[in-house]
């Protein structure tokens, strides 16, 4: 027996050039020797030497580095006993078994999973070098929480059959804590006020939940990148960050930021100019720039500025412009004067609109929607608009638009959309609860993109213990090509009263209505609709005599009416759920045509203006005003009259118990019965809901409402308001719209009947 070769593996690393020569001699048979776990047809499969083949020192050599690069095995050598080939290898250990000690804030499971990332894990070969890597993996984990004092240990176990079990010992150490974050150079501003534009923090009641207390590199440098700005927008136009420096006490538990600044001299503008190719007058470009010549420098308003007329040329095709402010720095004066040049860039039209995501819904839904259209020139305002009418369908989860240049072409774009569709079918059988209705039981079967064509049908069953509804609707949004809209509605709606604080009567209305809208712009929508109802009146002893005197009798009466119905809203809102900009007018008229059991006329108007005036905080101001009377010599209906309190007008004060009241002449109780003339004023600030991330759901508010409503012989006298304030939580939940409201009525009168909490759950029709 000779030795061919024997090259153990960290030799072999090293080099391969040591060889034993040796006579080629026909391979008769081939024996493998030291496999515990690994099969020997893994052996033969990547021996590049057969039974029959001629074995040469360069055969040997071969061999040798095809084993090793397996990975499993640290040493081979290869061996011949007369014409026998022998092959021995020494296995590399596999890893049995990974488990953790000490960990808590990372579960094991999810770091089993991290370091099969990287190539450790039960069953595969064990790599010292990658153990020492993931030891420096999960300590940055550690690191990256704050856990500045974390420290891992790897220990390895030999088992039997050479392999090994894993264990990593972790001592996790507290989250280090900022103690002190320290500005240095300034002298405009105090420590505090600079401090207050920081993310990072010292410790604080609420530290807990928001880990501001807890040091991140990329928070510091957005921190910085703020505090310039916050110079900067106050006129500090040379203002720098020198140096920073963060160091950690001994026990690393503590943390120390101190920052170096110089303020520099705050400078005024003395001048504005537009410069470069402007392609748009002049004139429509000047009242976009929001500086001008002895205000203060402001580098946010520089930058909302060239966003500006970057915008305005965009929407005349001018899709890849480019704004620059360039400044003239006086250094002795400390003023500035800005040139904002314009590069328009090539004028592009959009060469076709593509569509995808949209597996249900068809693409004419899409494209009627649409502002921007295929071969006109590039608008960017009407992409914006597109993409806003295409979210406001409540069709989509997500819309996304790109605009990518055609490939080959310097004037061309394409417009990509891309939806994420959902579910606009539901069945919901269900219950809400309100402070008012009581307990509201329904079955709505609604379908918003019905066969995905964007008609809207819906049928309805909703009961409660003052109102029970059951209608069915129809409404194709584009009845004709342009946008004019056609709706069917049939309804029964029944009426108990007994459990208000009104005057008692029942009532049941049938009726069925065609309805139709034009859109007369963007924002703005005129409507008409034309009903037929059928309304029966039950009257009680107790019953108001105005309600008696509107029948002529004691037991009820029935009616016939005509109702013309004309519409004009204006809404620019940006959202229907929670809006945070924008404004929605409404003005209705509701009328019954001469000829039938009804003559009368009821008109509203009301006005909501939202503005975000906080990141996140949202003020609301509405107003809503209400006149009806009857015309000819008929009496007005009084279950068409105006009513006001509770969750939706002015909270505090029970549902309906506002305004002029009778009394009963058994009991001796007063009630409300409601008028003709009404006035509503609501101020609401809303803000997000603490500790809670997602504030597209929820919102919290604090409220002034003020209102009242007069009957037909009384005057419209402010001194007789009723005011309320308090506040709200309002929640977008699964079972449907929640509102929560605590409410303080301000000026209530012995006859109010007032309440302090009261809630809305479920949907109401």
């Amino acid at each position: 027996m000779f030795k061919i070769r024997h090259i153990p593996a960290i030799f072999f690393a090293l080099s391969s050039q040591h060889v034993l020569a040796v006579e080629p001699f026909v391979v008769k048979d081939i024996r493998v020797e030291g496999l515990q776990r690994t099969e020997a047809g893994t052996i033969f499969n990547y021996l590049p030497v057969q039974v029959g083949d001629v074995m040469s020192d360069e055969k040997a050599t071969q061999a040798i580095k095809s084993l090793y690069n397996t990975g499993f095995f640290k040493d081979v050598r290869i061996e011949a006993e007369g014409q026998v080939l022998v092959v021995t290898v020494q296995e590399r250990s596999a890893i049995a078994k990974i488990d953790f000690s000490g960990n808590k804030s990372f579960p094991s499971d999810k770091m089993t999973e991290g370091l099969k990332q990287i190539g450790i894990s039960e069953g595969l070969i064990f790599d010292k070098s990658q153990l020492d890597r993931a030891e420096q993996e999960i300590k940055r984990q550690y690191l990256a929480q704050g856990k500045y004092g974390a420290n891992v240990k790897a220990v390895v176990s030999p088992l039997e059959r050479n392999r090994v079990a894993v264990r990593f010992e972790i001592e996790e150490g507290v989250v280090a804590k900022i103690r002190d974050i320290n500005i240095i150079g300034n002298t405009v501003f105090t420590t505090e006020d600079l401090r207050a534009e920081f993310l990072l923090t010292t410790p604080n009641w609420m530290s807990w939940w928001n880990k501001d207390d807890q040091y991140s590199k990329q928070k510091l440098t957005a921190d910085l990148e703020t505090l310039k700005s916050f110079y900067m927008n106050q006129g500090y136009l040379e203002f720098s960050v020198d140096s920073t420096q963060v160091s950690i006490s001994p026990d690393k538990q503590d943390i120390y930021i101190t920052v170096n600044v110089t303020e520099g001299e705050k400078y005024t503008i003395s001048d504005v100019k537009l410069a470069g190719e402007l392609q748009v007058p002049e004139a429509d470009l000047k009242p976009l720039i929001k500086i001008a010549k002895n205000d203060t420098f402001n580098r946010q308003l520089v930058t909302e500025s060239s966003k500006a007329i970057s915008d305005r040329l965009s929407n005349d095709g001018y899709a890849f412009s480019n704004v620059n402010a360039i400044p003239e720095i006086d250094k002795v004066n400390h003023t500035a004067a800005f040139t904002f040049f314009v590069d328009p860039g090539k004028r592009v039209f959009v060469r076709r609109i593509n569509l995808t995501g949209n597996a249900r819904t068809r693409d004419s839904v899409l494209r009627r929607e649409m502002r921007q259209l295929e071969s006109a020139w590039y608008a960017g305002d009407k992409i914006d608009r597109s993409k806003v009418r295409l979210e406001r369908l409540q069709y989509f989860d997500n819309v996304n638009i790109e605009t990518p240049a055609v490939p080959g072409s310097s004037d061309q774009v394409d417009i990509n959309i891309n939806v994420t569709e959902r579910s606009t079918g539901s069945v919901q059988f269900g219950a809400g609860l309100s402070s008012n209705e009581g307990v509201v039981l329904g079955v709505t079967v609604n379908q918003q993109n019905f066969l995905g064509t964007g008609n809207r049908v819906s049928a309805q069953i909703n009961t409660g213990q003052v109102n029970t509804t059951y209608s069915l609707s129809f409404t194709d949004p584009y009845f004709t090509p342009d946008g004019i809209s056609r709706g069917f509605d049939v309804y029964r709606r029944d009426v108990n009263t007994q459990s208000l604080d009104i005057g008692t009567y029942n009532s049941s209305s049938y009726g069925a209505g065609v309805r139709f809208g034009l859109p007369l712009s963007e924002r703005d929508f005129f409507s008409a609709g034309l009903t037929a109802d059928y309304t029966k009146i039950d009257l009680s002893d107790n019953s108001p005599k105005q309600y008696l005197d509107f029948c002529g009798n004691l037991s009820g009466c029935s009616n016939n009416s005509l109702q013309l119905s004309l519409g004009w809203t204006h809404d620019s809102r940006d959202n229907t759920l929670f809006p945070n900009d924008g404004v929605l007018q409404r003005l209705t008229a509701e009328a019954s045509v001469p000829g039938l059991d009804l003559q009368y006329y009821k008109i509203e108007y009301k006005h909501a203006w939202y503005k975000e005036i906080f990141s996140d905080t949202t003020l609301l101001l509405n107003g809503e005003l209400g006149f009806a009377d009857s015309y000819g010599s008929d009496v007005y209906p009084f279950f068409k009259n105006f009513y006001l309190g509770g969750v939706n007008s002015v909270r505090g004060y029970e549902n309906g118990a506002i305004g002029p009241r009778d009394i009963d002449p058994v009991t001796g109780q007063d009630f409300a019965v409601g008028g003709t003339r009404r006035i509503l004023a609501n101020a609401e600030l809303f803000v997000p809901v603490p500790l809670i991330k997602n504030s597209s759901q929820f919102r919290l508010s604090t409220f002034f409402d003020a209102g009242n409503v007069y009957s037909e012989n009384e005057s419209l006298s402010l001194g007789e308001l009723r005011y309320s304030t308090g506040v709200g939580i309002s929640w977008f939940s699964p079972f449907g719209p929640l509102k929560l409201v605590f409410a303080k009525a301000l000026n209530a009168k012995d006859s109010d009947q007032t309440e302090t909490l009261q809630f809305q759950l479920g949907q109401q029709f």
